[in-house]
């Protein structure tokens, strides 16, 4: 069955990026779950990491500085003995900050080029999908990953990588300091240390897969949202207001459960890893306060700490675990960052493309030359079926006629449409417009001489005539009222004055805002062939033979395919293409 296709007209004033009416199955449906995505490494993050590691190792002379300092005032010495070393702490804390600082505006800036990047190739990809792509993701999905989820990849690349190089540089530095003066020390160091990552792993695993239901859950709540305020004129047609409450309801409280489920962890993770350095910084404090006391002799080679080294042992030690601690604060990140870049590169994975897209043109506004079509062994599969839509399709129609697309509902008259305006590229055949083959070179020069009017126009929320233009600099004040005039919507204009229509044309009626689309493709004065799906659908018959009337006004003078049920407005076309059941024949 096709995809019933509803359009907004692009910016540009050529033809619209679609979107399909019925309800899709999310991005990846049906797929075999994707690898988790890699965090890029960069040159700026790797020098991010370096800078900020260098940062915490300057403790390491601070701390001997500062053990030697209180070394010399419990021997006696005066104030002339500790100064250097008092303006040594100070210099190298100086040399920290800078350090730190830099490093961390790196990274963050380098994080958001990232993103940036990523959501760029996120939408370009988007942009190039088919709306007969049933595997795209949801509006409200793709909006919730690229505007909320995606910003977990920030602090991921940010601060998970750079903590994570000074986990694993700093204790080792540490350790190579700390042994020299007590093998002891070093041992329960070294003991205490192992167990912080084996834990963090063995939570990580279920943070991982707690952050990405919870993104997931996110997704798909503002999609239904999305998907329910379209709707909610429908909704309440159908008394139905009750029952999308406690299915949002339901949905809502899935949500809540699952950030529980992430917080718990995240909770669970500060908590074995406080533990656990409590427990080594403790052992190697009561390690050296019995070995200064002279209750343990050995392990410190044979010899006697001295008070200078005891203290700079024991100022090491929570500085030994500060990165570990530093990792399990930003554990979380990784799970999400995790998450939303998996989320991300889904967005940007390759489907069923659009043909063209790449070469915005500007076509300067002249007047409608009517443009032939020819359809040449046309043959068309949706992904994931094996029935093809079209198999040998031959049709042709000669510039200026006015053509009817009649069938049943799945015979493939929207998809025709869709081909034609090159939103899918066929899998056989040939598409040609004017005299010009519809490839990834021209598609976009010929969409910008197509008008497309769907059933259900998105209207933006501005005035009447912003609606009209589009931003469209050549549209100018005179032509909008030719295109009012002409889809019998002036006075409704009139009467609006500079009052402002809400989004999905809040204070039009539905044949009010078709006359607008209709508006919209009679402002654009280059487009000679229209095509229009399903105009007349859901109208009273009044409406439907005034859209019919406008329809036909505006294709004086230029081609027009128009896919229908209605027996009326094929009536009043050139000639009528009746699209079988079977999808692969047609007859005039």
């Amino acid at each position: 069955m096709d995809a019933v296709v509803e359009t907004t007209e692009r910016e540009d004033g050529g033809i619209a990026v679609a979107e399909s009416r019925p309800a899709l199955p999310p991005a990846g449906a049906g797929k075999s779950r994707r690898p988790a995505s890699r965090a890029p490494k960069t040159r700026a993050l790797k020098r991010a990491a370096w800078l900020s590691t260098l940062a915490e190792l300057m403790w390491l002379p601070q701390a001997a500085c500062l053990a030697w300092g209180i070394g010399r005032i419990a021997n006696g010495e005066g104030m002339a003995a500790i100064l250097p070393l008092a303006a040594a702490v100070l210099a190298l804390g100086l040399v920290k900050a800078v350090l730190e600082r830099t490093g961390n505006r790196i990274a963050y800036r380098e994080a958001r080029s990232i993103l940036s990047a990523r959501r760029a190739d996120a939408i370009k990809a988007l942009a190039k999908r088919s709306p007969l792509d049933t595997t795209r993701a949801a509006s409200g999905e793709a909006a919730s990953i690229l505007a909320e989820q995606s910003e977990h990849i920030v602090p991921y690349l940010a601060r998970f990588q750079t903590a994570r190089f000074k986990a694993s540089v700093v204790p080792l530095a540490i350790l190579a300091v700390v042994f020299p003066f007590s093998w002891i020390a070093g041992l329960v160091l070294l003991i205490a240390a192992p167990l912080i990552p084996i834990f963090m792993a063995l939570i990580g695993w279920s943070a991982q897969s707690a952050s990405e239901k919870h993104l997931s859950d996110m997704g798909t709540l503002n999609a239904f949202l999305l998907d329910r305020l379209r709707g909610l004129q429908t909704i309440r047609s159908f008394d139905a207001v009750e029952q999308v409450a406690k299915r949002l309801s339901y949905r809502a409280e899935n949500l809540r459960k699952r950030t529980m489920a992430v917080l718990k962890i995240a909770f669970l993770t500060s908590a074995v890893l406080e533990l656990f350095s409590a427990l080594g910084v403790a052992m190697a404090a009561a390690y050296i306060g019995f070995h200064l006391l002279g209750q343990i002799s050995f392990g410190a080679w044979g010899g006697k700490l001295t008070l200078s080294e005891g203290l700079f042992i024991l100022l090491l030690a929570p500085a030994f675990f500060d990165p570990l601690r530093m990792l399990s604060s930003v554990w979380h990140d990784r799970a999400a960052g995790e998450a939303a870049l998996l989320a991300l590169d889904g967005l940007a994975e390759d489907g069923l493309v659009m043909t063209g897209g790449d070469r915005p043109v500007e076509t300067p506004e002249t007047a409608a030359r009517p443009a032939g079509v020819t359809l040449a062994d046309l043959s068309f599969v949706h992904q994931g079926s094996r029935d093809p839509v079209f198999e040998g399709f031959d049709l042709s129609v000669a510039p200026g006629e006015h053509v009817a697309l009649l069938g049943p509902s799945g015979s493939g008259k929207s998809t025709l449409l869709a081909l034609i305006a090159g939103l899918a590229e066929p899998r056989r055949g040939a598409i040609t417009i004017d005299g010009v083959r519809l490839d990834h070179d021209t598609a976009d020069r010929l969409r910008s001489r197509i008008a497309w009017i769907g059933q259900n126009p998105h209207l933006f929320a501005g005035s009447i005539a912003s609606n009209i233009r589009l931003t469209r600099d050549g549209i100018g004040r005179d032509a909008i009222a030719r295109a009012l005039r002409l889809a019998a919507l002036d006075g409704v204009a009139e009467a609006h004055g500079n009052a402002m229509i809400g989004e999905n044309g809040a204070g039009l009626s539905g044949g009010e805002g078709l006359r607008l689309t209709l508006a919209r493709a009679a402002a654009s004065q280059n487009a000679g062939l229209i095509l229009a799906d399903e105009p007349t659908a859901h109208l009273d018959h009044q409406t439907a033979a005034d859209i019919t009337g406008a329809l036909l006004a505006l294709a004086h003078g230029r081609t027009l395919i128009v896919a229908t049920h209605d027996p009326v407005l094929a009536g009043r076309m050139d000639r009528v293409i009746r699209i079988a059941d079977d999808f692969r024949e047609n007859t005039a």
